[in-house]
């Protein structure tokens, strides 16, 4: 019998979703399809993408659709489908009008695709991967969110850019929700396994982290018409590598939590290891007064949006 390649389903053909192709067909880690509502977007951009093979180069085959059959039987779905933000808008403000887009797709995604890790990038992240969990019925060990892999390299990068090295040397822990109460914590960052703190004063770091938080908002000021793309896109990719590669990475997600950080029933972007199995495991690293007490805030502010998505539900 002949190997089946694995299956990569990209919801919404966006500027993420575009991105997000590209870079799977370069790492070839399966056959890639793009599904939007818009006509000729997937199968554009997919045609696009294809016709770059031979210069990759890569074996992936890449097609677009703007039917959700095209789920059927994908071992990856990543969607990014939603309204971006723009200019002044905060995360939450996406609330109503994403959550009918991600109860849609989930539903989609529970008929044709029950089988598959579902990674979620639609804003405000947090709420939209709980509703996705509670939409599929899938374990949550299999629905993730791309929130703490970004902000936490959005960190580090700005980081390196200050002291001046490169960024691959620099690692760096942001848990909490992705939004402006996420929790930078700065005790776990390193470069080249120093210790940040050895090399800035706390005063730089206090900037890079207010930065970090809002760095999606810098992005969207700069950008006018749309919202960041590239470096959401190379997260989301790095986490369904992970899992198709049973690579094991310890990553930080948005995993739903049980008991972990003395939470439970929600999600929240801390340390996971990520293989094979999904979520295989929350790792609970140690949090001194001062960075529990800014997690209790940011856990607060999402538990608040999965309640308004609880009453959504009807429940």
């Amino acid at each position: 019998m002949p190997i089946r390649r694995p299956k990569i389903a990209l919801v919404g053909a966006g500027q993420i979703g575009g991105t997000m192709a590209l870079l799977a067909a370069q790492k070839q880690l399966g056959d890639i399809v793009l599904i939007d509502v818009v006509e000729g977007t997937p199968q554009g951009k997919s045609l696009d993408i294809l016709h770059g093979g031979p210069i990759i180069p890569t074996s992936s085959s890449l097609t677009g659709s703007n039917d959700f059959t095209a789920l059927k039987d994908s071992d990856v779905v990543i969607v990014t489908a939603g309204l971006p933000r723009k200019p002044g808008m905060s995360r939450d403000d996406l609330l109503e009008v994403n959550f009918g887009i991600i109860k849609n797709v989930g539903e989609h995604i529970r008929k044709s695709a029950p089988n598959a890790f579902v990674i979620v990038v639609t804003n405000p992240l947090d709420a939209m991967v709980y509703a996705m969990q509670r939409v599929t019925g899938f374990p949550a060990k299999r629905v993730a969110g791309m929130a703490g892999v970004l902000d936490s390299s959005r960190f580090a990068s700005l980081v390196a850019a200050e002291i001046g090295v490169s960024a691959e040397d620099v690692r760096a822990l942001v848990m909490g929700g992705h939004g402006d109460t996420m929790v930078p914590l700065i005790r776990y960052c390193t470069a080249g396994g120093i210790p940040v703190t050895q090399l800035l004063s706390r005063e730089k770091i206090d900037v890079i982290a207010k930065r970090t938080a809002n760095a999606g908002g810098e992005v969207v000021a700069l950008l006018k018409t749309g919202s960041a793309f590239y470096s959401p896109a190379l997260s989301a990719i790095h986490m369904a590598e992970a899992y198709l590669k049973d690579k094991k990475n310890v990553i930080t997600c948005a995993a739903m939590l049980s008991g972990e950080y003395g939470v439970k029933g929600l999600y929240s972007g801390v340390p996971v290891v990520l293989g094979g199995g999904g979520v295989e495991k929350v790792l609970e690293v140690e949090l001194d007064e001062t960075e529990k007490k800014l997690f209790d805030v940011s856990i607060q502010a999402v538990k608040s949006l999965c309640e308004w998505v609880d009453k959504k539900m009807g429940s």
